[in-house]
């Protein structure tokens, strides 16, 4: 019987919560779609992630995807929910907590949005990324989903009719609130998220609840889930193709990192990445061989759809086809979920890794997969999982574009060649 049902937006943020379940030796499944029959999937695993896709919609069609798997999990009985948000609170968060808090029934929903495993912090209702205020960090540059409100129940009232109340870390002594709607609860460490939540696990207040990685961390424990012994990472060997399809600062940084200490670098070009049937010409055929003699050349080597120093020729060439962003995002997506598609099969592959939630989601979309294995984290937010297409299984690693140092590529080359 499934114990738990998380509901995520995208499809890192379904890995790298449901990696803190898988982890400590709990079944857990993390499947793909917005309109998925619970019911099929409900009694197969301890516990179920659905990557619903719902960070790009409008708010409207984010609210009905949410509040109908809420339904349905209602339904089946699933005791315990979680809805799985952005830890830059990008995307339809409001929209979305008030649709899971409406169809549960329930009266309260305690939302922490914290992740102190990565800086990221909430305090005395502002949230931060690296002691900056969100609004004021990249993710308010965001070209695709920039944040506006640091302020997080200003932010989800910019969705929601529903109210939302600013909270202190709960300790032994403190009451909760009393108040209806959202309940959104400052942390600045795992120990407060870890303290609130036993806390409400005491009051008997963990039957919906809302964060990101950060506070499901802790959830394992306070659920009773798994078995407590971390999985061990298998060994992996050192090739290793790094997938780039984010436009995010940080993993920019990390990719030139990389390259400056002997990893290839491969850059599409405009036409490569935007111009539809492409890689089905003659030139797009001698691209391929490229691309094959890359993985032969370098263990270590980097496929990337950013231009050089900043994406305008992309910019300009997606004008004279009349393309806006949102174009521009799916054609980027299929032109990646084809070429890894094409390159699975290589066996120099080797390890994968996919940075950026639609470009794995993409590249699986494209393979007809639908159905991931989360194994453990190799960092904090970035995730060892494996699937399997035409009958060969790939170890792949995910993360957010927005996670990671800049030395975080060179140094998961070096883990993989250790294992």
């Amino acid at each position: 019987m499934t114990q738990l049902l998380i509901l995520a937006d995208d499809f890192t943020g379904a890995l790298d919560t449901g990696v803190q379940f898988a982890s400590t030796g709990a079944v857990t499944r993390v499947i793909t779609g917005q309109n998925v029959s619970l019911d099929a999937y409900a009694g197969t695993c301890e516990v179920l992630v659905v990557d619903a896709e719902t960070r790009h919609l409008t708010s409207g069609e984010a609210s009905g995807i949410v509040g109908a798997y809420t339904t349905q999990a209602v339904e089946l009985g699933i005791p315990f929910l979680y809805k799985k948000t952005d830890s830059a609170l990008r995307g339809n968060v409001g929209a979305e907590l008030a649709a899971m808090l409406k169809a549960s029934g329930e009266s309260q929903l305690p939302f922490l949005p914290a992740f102190p495993q990565m800086a990221r912090n909430t305090v005395n209702g502002i949230h931060y990324i690296q002691g900056v205020p969100v609004a004021d960090s990249v993710f308010g540059r965001d070209p695709f989903e920039p944040v506006t409100r640091s302020d997080v129940c200003a932010l989800i009232a910019q969705q929601t009719g529903l109210p939302a109340v600013s909270c202190p870390p709960l300790t032994a002594g403190t009451p909760l609130p009393e108040a209806d709607g959202i309940w959104v609860f400052d942390a600045s460490s795992v120990e407060d998220l870890r303290e609130t939540g036993k806390r409400l696990k005491q009051e008997g207040r963990l039957h919906i609840l809302a964060g990101c990685a950060g506070f499901a961390a802790v959830l394992p424990e306070l659920l009773n889930l798994g078995t407590g012994k971390p999985r061990p990472i298998p060994a992996l060997g050192e090739n290793f193709t790094v997938i780039c399809g984010s436009v995010n600062p940080i993993t920019v940084a990390q990719v030139a990192y990389a390259e400056q200490r002997g990893f290839l670098h491969q850059q599409l070009e405009p036409e490569q990445k935007l111009s539809s049937g492409y890689w089905q010409t003659p030139a797009g055929e001698e691209t391929l061989g490229k691309l094959y003699r890359m993985l032969e050349e370098n263990p270590h080597r980097i496929l990337d759809t950013n231009d050089p120093g900043a994406n305008r020729k992309t910019a300009d060439y997606a004008a004279k086809l009349g393309m806006d962003i949102q174009d521009i995002r799916r054609a980027v997506s299929g032109t990646i979920g084809y070429l890894v598609s094409r390159l699975f099969s290589h066996e120099a592959v080797g390890t994968l890794l996919i940075t950026g939630g639609d470009t794995l989601l993409q590249c699986m979309d494209y393979m007809g997969v639908h159905e991931i294995e989360p194994l453990g984290e190799m960092d904090a937010g970035v995730v060892l999982s494996r699937f399997t297409y035409h009958g060969i299984t790939r170890y792949v690693i995910s993360k957010s574009g927005g996670f990671g140092a800049e030395n975080l590529l060179t140094e998961l080359a070096a883990a993989l060649n250790r294992a």
